[in-house]
């Protein structure tokens, strides 16, 4: 026969109790456990009614470690679940907890996936491939992904791809329109823009050079391409080699012309 013969609150944590049965220490248990199934000094416990009570406490500790994970930010279900399992918590009692926490609304992968939408929007301007990616992560079902992402919608996509292409434009005065429009194309795919989004964007902008930026833009960047293969070509293989180079980088066939032109009359100086 198991009789509780103590029952003494711990000092470290004022909200558990230390049970004894037959004047020795047996387990412990939250308070919520304690009033639940009314422990009390004197109460004779059978031993199923003592692995009921174990088993109820250790759903108990994964809940309450569970909120101690949503008191810093919101977080999926699957997310707790695994934190939970690498706590040491057990595939069953981990069940047990998550249940509760959605029964009493701390958890809710649709609140959180919305949440999420908008958090990437807000903070890293990211396309609906990119939010995608990141659902998944989260273990978001397939259907919530794409009942959440219906929302982000076509006007709202080419608004902020338009900021981040703005953006690149302001970031690369020191390229050709052709590798700023590479240059956008690039962070528009990274960030999870389709291709159509930014066929349209591309469409939108007009990027131009004056001729002044041209003759800076070439010096820059021809100078290097001239260095690189004067080391080993000259004449005619140099001029088509750089001529080349120049023109996959964007430069207009009068402007590298030119440029050619200067490089030799340097040379012949």
């Amino acid at each position: 026969m198991q009789v509780i013969t103590k029952i003494g609150r711990q000092k470290r944590n004022q909200e558990r109790y230390n049970i004894y049965l037959n004047e020795q220490y047996a387990f412990a248990v939250d308070e919520g456990t304690l009033i639940k199934f009314g422990l009390q000094k004197g109460k004779v416990l059978e031993q199923i009614e003592i692995d009921e009570i174990q088993y109820e406490d250790e759903i108990a500790k994964a809940f309450n470690k569970a909120l101690g994970f949503l008191s810093y930010q919101m977080r999926s279900e699957h997310e707790v679940k695994q934190k939970l399992l690498q706590a040491g918590h057990g595939e069953a009692v981990v069940q047990e907890s998550i249940h509760k926490l959605n029964r009493l609304g701390f958890l809710n992968d649709e609140s959180y996936s919305k949440a999420l939408l908008e958090t990437r929007k807000r903070t890293a301007k990211k396309g609906p491939a990119a939010i995608r990616q990141d659902l998944m992560k989260k273990g978001i079902a397939k259907d919530l992904q794409q009942e959440v992402l219906g929302t982000f919608g076509h006007e709202e996509q080419l608004q902020l791809a338009m900021e981040l292409a703005e953006k690149a434009i302001r970031s690369n005065t020191n390229k050709t329109p052709s590798q700023v429009k590479q240059k956008i194309q690039d962070v528009l795919l990274r960030k999870g823009y389709s291709y159509a989004i930014v066929s349209e964007i591309l469409g939108q902008l007009t990027l131009e050079r004056e001729e002044d930026e041209w003759s800076a833009l070439i010096e820059n960047q021809g100078d290097k391409i001239w260095r690189k293969y004067a080391n080993k070509l000259t004449g005619f293989d140099l001029h088509q080699k750089v001529k080349q180079a120049l023109y996959q980088k964007g430069f207009p066939a009068e402007v590298i012309a030119e440029f050619i032109e200067q490089k030799e009359q340097q040379q012949d100086e």
